[in-house]
C-alpha cells in the first residue's frame, strides 16, 4: 500500500523513488493525518516507518557528519581548544541519540534522526568561530572578567546584565582552559539538544502511541534556523529557557503539576522572557492540571537559585533588579528590530514613545486577561490540545503586542509553533512558517546589518498567525478536537 507515492494522484516522477524508500519523509509531507495515525497504530514497533536499509543508510550518514564536524573542529584557530571542543561535539551527539532512543526505545527512529543530528551539529560546527557585536561587547568582556577576578569570587561583583544562573556558568568555565566563546556557544548547543528533548515530549504527549511526530520535532528542533543560529552562530542562550518551558508545559499536560512548576521558575531564573508562557499556567490551575499550592514552588524555586549568590556575597538588592535594569535599558526604543506591532509605525513617523508603550502594555495585559477569562468559562472542557494551543496564542500574541521587543523575543514561539506543526499539519504548519519567516528575518537584520525585508512584513505575519491560532484555539473548544489520547493520570486536587 505504501511502495508508491501515488497519494492524491500525484506523479513525482524522480523523486518518487527517494520519497518511497525513506518512510519517514513519505509519512511526514504525502500521506494524509489518518492514515499516518492507522500505520503507527498498527506497526508500533516495525519497520514500515524506519526501514532497516534506510535507517543503517542515515546513521552512515549522520557519522559522516559528525566527522566532518570534527574535522571543522581541528582547524579551529585556538590550539588547545580543538580536542575539548571535538568531545563535547562527540557527546552532544550521543547525548541526542541517546535521549531519542531513551523515549523512543526503536532502535531504526534512533539510527534514522543521526542525520539530523549528525547535520545539526556540523552546521553548528562551522558557527563556532563567529563572533557577534553581542558577543564583543558583552559577553567576551563578562568572561574575562571572571577569569581575571578569581571566578566564582566574581559572581558578588556588579558585572553583567544576566541573572545570576548565568552568572555560575560564566564563573564556572573561568576555570578551563578553552576559549570562552567555544564554551559559551557548546552551552547552548547543549541545550539546543534538551530543548529537541522537551519538544518530543511534548509532541509525544499529545500524540498517538507510536507515531513519528514526536521524533520529527525533535530533528526538526535542531534544524531550525532560529535555533541553530540562536546559540552556534550568536552565542545567545535563548536556547536554556526555552527548553525549560518546553519540558515544564509537558510535565503539567503529563499530570505532573509540581515538576512543571519548577521547571517554569528554572526557565525564568534565566530569562524575563519566560513571561511569555507564564499565564498558561493560570489556565492550567482553574483547569485542575495545577494546584494552587504547586504554584507557591515558582518563587520558593527561584530563591533557590539566588541563594548561591548571596552566599557568595551578592547583594539581594543586584539579583533582583537585574530584569528592572533590563527592561529600562531599551525604555527610548518601542521595538528593537523585533516585528512586534510597533514595527508597522514608519519610520521617522514622531511617536509619543511613553504613550505607545503604555498602550502596548495595556493591550498585552488585556489580552492575557481576555484569553485567561474565556478559558475560566470553558474550563469544564478544555482538552490538553486546547491547553497547547492556548500556550502558542501567548508566545506569539504578547510579546507581539508589548514595546521594547528584542530580535530574538520570539523565540519560544517559533518552537512551539514548531511542535504545533509536527502535531497537526493543517493548522500548525502554516503558523510555524509565518512565525519562523517574520523571527528569521528579525535574525537577518541583526547579524547581516540589513534588512532581508520590511520588518512590518513580519509584523502582518505574526499578526496573522495569532489570529489564526485563536481561532483554532475556539475550534478546539468547540470540537474537542486532539483531546488527551494517551495516558491519563486524576486530576490534580
Amino acid at each position: 500500500m505504501y511502495e508508491s507515492i501515488s497519494v492524491y494522484h500525484v506523479d513525482f516522477s524522480a523523486s518518487s523513488f527517494f520519497v518511497s524508500k525513506f518512510g519517514v519523509i513519505r509519512t511526514f509531507f504525502f500521506l494524509p493525518d489518518n492514515e499516518v495515525n492507522a500505520m503507527s497504530r498498527s506497526h508500533p514497533l516495525q519497520s514500515q516507518l524506519f526501514p532497516p536499509y534506510a535507517a543503517a543508510l542515515c546513521g552512515g550518514a549522520g557519522l559522516l557528519l559528525l566527522l566532518l564536524a570534527l574535522c571543522r573542529t581541528a582547524g579551529l584557530s585556538d590550539a588547545p581548544s580543538r580536542l575539548p571542543v571535538g568531545l563535547c561535539l562527540v557527546l552532544l551527539c550521543a547525548l541526542a541519540a541517546g535521549l531519542l532512543f531513551y523515549e523512543d526505545r526503536r532502535p531504526g527512529a534512533a539510527l534514522f534522526s543521526l542525520l539530523p543530528i549528525g547535520l545539526a551539529l556540523f552546521l553548528r560546527a562551522l558557527c563556532l568561530e563567529h563572533v557577534t557585536y553581542d558577543y564583543r561587547d558583552f559577553l567576551s568582556g563578562w568572561a574575562s572578567f571572571f577569569r581575571e577576578n578569581g571566578g566564582w569570587a566574581a559572581v558578588a561583583l556588579p558585572k553583567g546584565n544576566y541573572n545570576v544562573p548565568y552568572l555560575y556558568f560564566l564563573a564556572a568555565i573561568s576555570y578551563l582552559p578553552v576559549r570562552d566563546l567555544y564554551l559559551i556557544k557548546l552551552f547552548s548547543m547543549l541545550f539546543d539538544v534538551l530543548l529537541a528533548w522537551g519538544g518530543y515530549r511534548l509532541v509525544h504527549r499529545l500524540s498517538v502511541p507510536g507515531s513519528y511526530r514526536p521524533c520529527a520535532a525533535f530533528c526538526i528542533l535542531l534544524l531550525l534556523p532560529t535555533v541553530a543560529l540562536n546559540g552556534a552562530y550568536w552565542a545567545q542562550c535563548d536556547s536554556i529557557y526555552g527548553a525549560l518551558c518546553l519540558h515544564a508545559l509537558s510535565s503539567a499536560l503529563d499530570r505532573r503539576p509540581v515538576g512543571s512548576v519548577v521547571l517554569l521558575a528554572l526557565a525564568f531564573s534565566f530569562k524575563l522572557q519566560t513571561v511569555f508562557l507564564v499565564p498558561l499556567w493560570g489556565a492550567l490551575w482553574f483547569a485542575g492540571r495545577v494546584r494552587f499550592r504547586d504554584l507557591l514552588l515558582f518563587p520558593a524555586t527561584y530563591v533557590l537559585t539566588i541563594v548561591p549568590a548571596l552566599f557568595l556575597g551578592k547583594p539581594l538588592g543586584d539579583i533582583l533588579g537585574v530584569y528592572f535594569g533590563q527592561a529600562a535599558e531599551y525604555s527610548d526604543y518601542l521595538t528593537l528590530n523585533a516585528p512586534s506591532l510597533y514595527a508597522l509605525i514608519p519610520y521617522g513617523a514622531e511617536v509619543d514613545t511613553t504613550l505607545a508603550a503604555r498602550l502596548g502594555i495595556l493591550a498585552a495585559f488585556l489580552f492575557t486577561v481576555g484569553i485567561l477569562l474565556w478559558l475560566l468559562l470553558r474550563r469544564d472542557r478544555l482538552t490538553d490540545r486546547a491547553l497547547f494551543t492556548a500556550g502558542a496564542a501567548f508566545a506569539v500574541g504578547i510579546p507581539l503586542l508589548l514595546p521594547h521587543m528584542h530580535d530574538r523575543y520570539f523565540f519560544l514561539a517559533d518552537t512551539i509553533t514548531l511542535c504545533w506543526a509536527c502535531l497537526d499539519r493543517r493548522r500548525g504548519i502554516p503558523a510555524a512558517i509565518l512565525v519562523q519567516i517574520a523571527s528569521l528575518g528579525a535574525y537577518h537584520a541583526y547579524l547581516m546589518l540589513r534588512y532581508a525585508f520590511p520588518m512590518a512584513w513580519g509584523s502582518l505575519m505574526l499578526l496573522a498567525t495569532l489570529i489564526w491560532t485563536l481561532f483554532c484555539l475556539y475550534q478546539e473548544w468547540r470540537h474537542g478536537e486532539g483531546g488527551p489520547v494517551r495516558r491519563r493520570r486524576p486530576p490534580a486536587v
